[in-house]
């Protein structure tokens, strides 16, 4: 998500780098700090209250929790967000992605790009395309 953001950014004329992205990171430390992946999981379960916690209080309000990168004012930042029926990311499902411009002239209605992410079958399709590619060359 960081390297989306930052790709954005810097379309949108920054120069910044990817330590200057803020990353609110959805793994907690505990567990990116575990020693091997069967200690991440066991290490992860001892987070299973605080995540349903979160979602249980989003849910009493209507609302869903997502993973957003912002970048605004020149400052790109990735974080779990808690988002109502209104926002534009509300009724992605699965490997969804969705890039919303708030603009000048896309002010009181953003313009919104929707489609699919990194699900198994677009990743194949850019293999594909890759090795099509280089064998083409």
């Amino acid at each position: 998500m960081a390297r989306k953001i930052l790709i954005l950014a810097r379309e949108c004329g920054s120069t910044m780098e990817l330590k200057d992205v803020k990353i609110e990171n959805l793994v907690p430390v505990a567990c990116r700090q575990s020693a091997d992946v069967e200690a991440f999981f066991k290490d992860l379960k001892g987070f299973d209250a605080d995540f349903t916690a979160k979602l249980k209080k989003a849910s009493k309000k209507g609302n869903k929790l997502k993973y957003v990168a912002t970048f605004e004012n020149g400052k790109a930042i990735t974080a779990l967000k808690e988002i109502d029926s209104s926002h534009p990311f509300y009724s992605l499902a699965g490997t969804e992605n969705s890039f919303c411009f708030t603009t000048q002239r896309y002010n009181a209605y953003p313009l919104v790009v929707k489609g699919p992410g990194a699900g198994a079958a677009v990743t194949a399709a850019g293999v594909y395309a890759d090795i099509i590619k280089s064998v083409n060359k």
